[in-house]
């Protein structure tokens, strides 16, 4: 299949910032297509939880089944169960789903409002034995019996930091043999962080389905939520939703054209003149002289330097990089890390200009000195 089919077990959120909106919004951005077998509807905004209803066990199953049986999946997600019937009758049905499944154990929402009763937690226990990994946050963690209970029990977790006191958080992926890999982050300050788990896993479940191992696909799944959280939009009173359509340019397929340079002789007036353009300045450094501008949909600009200067961004740079001399191109510099946080390799067209194969994950757009 050319795209990843990607099966959403979760119940719904009217104010469209968690749950099945959050999930069909990240499988997209993220070049999946998304199918759905909804749990629950639930009436809630960013302030809360005003009202729950479970749909019919039956009905969540003959949703997957009609999915299942004619689309197909490459990967599933699950996220609110609805009850403990649900989520036993579920983890019958996955038996016979041959895809890797991540299990966002949800309990209570980003406001407060709780969304499983004790039977329902208890039956997560099933689904995590069907899970190829569970993400819990550290209160659903101790729910769940702890860190040491659930591995050893073989279960595969990635544990999320955020709750933990302090201004970086670490996240754990751990099984049974101990911890696999780990991602710190600076903690990104926002009320907006309204389905941040349900897109987390969601975009870890589209990376999987997409061929991608279990740490590239967390690795993605996690600079997703980073750019998500930095561009909320903005809505609702209280906890509000992330900013999943602005993460455009930021992830896919390499290489990406997605950053350009030009040369500049009067830094004052070129600056003025890209920003009367409609561009947003985004870094102003006249000491240097250099600027960048984002564009809307992400591409940035930068004034810099006496040439042109193309850049295409690469997740797998060094990869990309050795196999591009394979085929015979010459590099003037293989990748090396920049003190701005990139890290670049560069080469000549046939004509002369420069070309940079890049990666830099949120520092193209958010860099430590971007004005705010």
């Amino acid at each position: 299949m050319s795209i990843p089919r990607i099966l959403i077990i979760a119940g719904s959120d009217s104010g469209g910032g968690a749950g099945i909106q959050a999930d069909l919004k990240t499988v997209t951005m993220l070049g999946g297509h998304a199918m759905t077998a909804i749990t629950a509807v639930t009436a809630q905004n960013t302030l809360g939880v005003q009202a729950v209803h479970a749909v019919p066990t039956e009905m969540v199953l003959a949703q997957i089944d009609s999915v299942v049986s004619d689309i197909g999946v490459d990967a599933v997600k699950i996220g609110m169960i609805g009850s403990a019937e649900t989520a036993l009758a579920v983890a019958n049905r996955l038996e016979n789903i041959n895809a890797p499944v991540v299990l966002d154990p949800v309990m209570v929402a980003s406001s407060g409002g709780v969304l499983a009763d004790a039977a329902t937690i208890e039956s997560l226990h099933e689904l995590m034995g069907w899970a190829f990994v569970t993400t819990p946050n550290l209160p659903e963690l101790e729910a769940l019996g702890g860190e040491a209970e659930l591995t050893a029990r073989g279960e595969m977790l990635l544990i999320k930091g955020g709750h933990a006191p302090g201004e970086i958080i670490t996240d754990r992926l751990v099984g049974s043999e101990g911890e696999i890999a780990r991602w710190e982050g600076s903690r990104i300050h926002t009320e907006d962080t309204h389905g941040t788990g349900c897109t987390l896993a969601s975009a870890i479940a589209t990376g999987l389905g997409q061929g991608l191992n279990l740490p590239e696909a967390i690795e993605r799944a996690r600079l997703f939520v980073r750019l998500a959280l930095r561009a909320p939009p903005g809505l609702g009173g209280g906890h509000g939703p992330l900013g999943h359509a602005s993460v455009r340019l930021d992830l896919g397929d390499s290489a990406r054209l997605n950053q350009i340079s030009v040369p500049v002789t009067d830094y004052l007036a070129s600056r003025d003149f890209y920003e009367d353009l409609g561009l947003r300045l985004i870094v102003d450094s006249p000491e240097k002289p250099y600027a960048r501008f984002e564009a809307p949909g992400g591409t940035t600009l930068s004034l810099h330097g006496e040439s042109h200067a193309v850049y295409l961004e690469c997740d797998d740079l060094d990869a990309r990089v050795t196999a591009l001399i394979s085929a015979g191109l010459a590099f003037d510099s293989e990748p090396v890390d920049q003190d701005w946080g990139w890290r670049e390799a560069w080469l000549v067209d046939p004509a002369g200009n420069r070309v940079c194969l890049y990666s830099a994950g949120e520092n193209r757009r958010y860099p430590p000195w971007r004005i705010d």
